[in-house]
């Protein structure tokens, strides 16, 4: 019997006995697929790749981190994005953190599968310390409300390991389950098997993209997955508990498909929504300011939303003075709003930040 209180180390090894793959999951994933494929293509026909890796992401970052009760906003994330800041908040520090380990982790999939090591340089990348599989006993989760013990994970690094190898061997041997099933059942697994002090829920959402990326179903980690979870919450804790309590694997993994599906779908309306923009934005430059008009320069102040002189310069487009100039002009068109940041000024594509931090695309 289950209890609470008591470690699970008796969590069962992958993969799962009940049957997973039910007809109902089944339809659910030829959904989900087809989503993914809709926007894995729409991005792929993007010529500014920049805009994608440097936009989505920041998205997931802040949600992923609101489902753990740290909370920031999209503009203060775009604001600190490029900058180092000795007054940033925690909580925003924490957020671009994650968006760090999403980059990081693409990189690590060129040169090694997804692997126990990368879920441990992800969480060390989050929380920014060199933090490592538990040794020590004594972690339990809580219910915020009530303080009440709902889940005790495993305890013992060898029994930890033990466990996330096998979780390492269901990722890449049991290739017949359809990819999205096998995703699901890995971040029940992973977040079961619980196997850092602090960062288990964040490092499994990182892990999810990356495992969309090593089985070709999305390029970039453009999946906007955390929007579903934050807003359907309990639910997520919800049926991740059920499955550990009465082993409920059909419902978890329905839930985590329309997860896919949704988000897929949402996220591809988002980019269309930013492309359309950024098209009307090269129309009123080649109209209204034909002498600083470049595409490279519309391309900037859709990549980095908060605009600063320097950007410009790194970017090549101008030197700093004209740079000055060239931003200042851009304000002057209402294209981009001047804000002074302390000592320096900043330039806002504030079209830009309205589509993003809006909830319709």
């Amino acid at each position: 019997m289950f209890n609470a209180r008591q470690p699970h180390n008796d969590l069962p090894r992958l993969p799962p006995a009940p049957e997973i793959e039910t007809k109902a999951v089944l339809k659910a994933c030829i959904k989900a697929q087809a989503s993914l494929a809709t926007l894995r293509g729409m991005a792929g026909r993007i010529p500014n790749q920049g805009m994608l890796i440097n936009i989505i992401p920041m998205l997931e970052a802040q949600a992923s981190s609101e489902i753990e009760n740290i909370v920031t906003t999209t503009d203060r994330l775009f604001q600190y994005a490029d900058e180092e800041h000795a007054h940033i908040d925690p909580a925003t520090k924490e957020a671009l953190r994650y968006r760090s380990a999403l980059h990081r982790g693409c990189q690590l999939l060129t040169q090694r599968p997804l692997t126990t090591s990368t879920a441990i340089d992800v969480c060390r990348t989050i929380k920014g310390v060199e933090i490592d599989i538990r040794k020590v006993p004594g972690t339990a989760l809580m219910n915020d409300a009530t303080q009440e013990v709902i889940y005790t994970p495993p305890e013992g690094e060898a029994t930890i390991r033990d466990l996330l190898s096998n979780w390492e061997q269901f990722i890449h041997m049991e290739r017949e389950i359809d990819p999205l099933v096998r995703m699901a059942v890995m971040h029940y697994q992973f977040e079961a098997i619980h196997p850092f002090s602090d960062g288990n829920g964040r490092t499994g959402r990182v892990l999810n993209l990356l495992f969309l990326i090593s089985e070709n179903l999305l390029d970039l980690p453009i999946l906007y997955l955390s929007r579903h979870i934050i807003r359907h919450k309990q639910e997520y804790y919800r049926r991740l508990l059920h499955v550990t309590t009465h082993q409920e694997w059909e419902s978890w993994i329905l839930y985590m498909l329309e997860a896919v599906h949704s988000t897929a779908q949402w996220t591809a309306a988002k980019i269309q929504a930013m492309c359309a923009l950024m098209e009307k934005t090269r129309d009123q430059l080649r109209a209204d300011a034909t002498k600083i008009y470049s595409h490279e320069l519309v391309d900037l102040i859709f990549t980095q939303p908060y605009c600063r002189i320097h950007n410009l310069v790194d970017e090549g487009i101008a030197q700093r003075q004209t740079a000055s100039k060239i931003l200042r002009e851009l304000a002057a068109s209402n294209v981009l709003r001047e804000v002074s940041v302390g000592r320096e000024k900043v330039f806002i594509n504030t079209a830009l930040m309205n589509l993003l931090t809006r909830d319709n695309p």
